[in-house]
């Protein structure tokens, strides 16, 4: 299955790199048709809202029942603060990728691939201003550990520890195309 999903990403990937533009504010609904177009072949639920209670490492993510508020406040504040992401400083490109990944995180809408998701869309928002398409690959080991440190400060509306990780996953994806060239 995963194998299956990622394929389907890489795939989707492409349609969302063509649909979303610079000047594009995201919106819930936005989110639920980039869902649906990603798993939509393989869910029958891809791109609607869960309706069940979900948890991770004894980490309970929001109620079922208040998805689809809390998505709409979502779209609301951080969406249309940070959409389009088109900040001339780079310390708020990172500020809005963090907060905007955090608050998605945490929300966890779909009963599947919200990491992922949340992965892209903040791509999509670098893209937007500028910047290449970024590698999360650095995000592993110690790395993963503070990543889910910071989602967690997001609870508290702490969003440094997130800019911190994102301060890192641009730099190495800025070092790292001098690689690819």
């Amino acid at each position: 299955m995963d194998r299956l999903e990622a394929v389907a990403l890489k795939q989707a990937e492409e349609v969302f790199f063509s649909i979303y533009d610079q000047g594009h504010r995201f919106t819930a609904d936005d989110l639920c048709r980039m869902h649906k177009i990603w798993l939509g072949k393989i869910y029958p639920w891809a791109g609607n809202y869960r309706q069940v209670n979900i948890a991770k490492d004894n980490f309970n993510f929001s109620a079922a029942v208040a998805v689809p508020e809390l998505m709409k406040t979502f779209e609301e504040s951080q969406l249309a603060s940070y959409t389009p992401c088109n900040f001339a400083d780079q310390k708020q490109v990172i500020r809005a990728l963090a907060e905007v990944h955090v608050e998605l995180v945490l929300i966890h809408p779909f009963r599947e691939g919200n990491g992922r998701m949340a992965r892209l869309v903040a791509i999509l928002m670098a893209l937007q201003a500028g910047l290449p398409p970024l590698d999360f690959s650095i995000i592993t080991g110690k790395k993963k550990l503070e990543y889910f440190a910071a989602v967690r400060s997001g609870m508290k509306r702490d969003y440094k520890p997130m800019e911190r990780v994102f301060e890192e996953v641009l730099g190495s994806t800025i070092s790292g195309q001098g690689d690819k060239k």
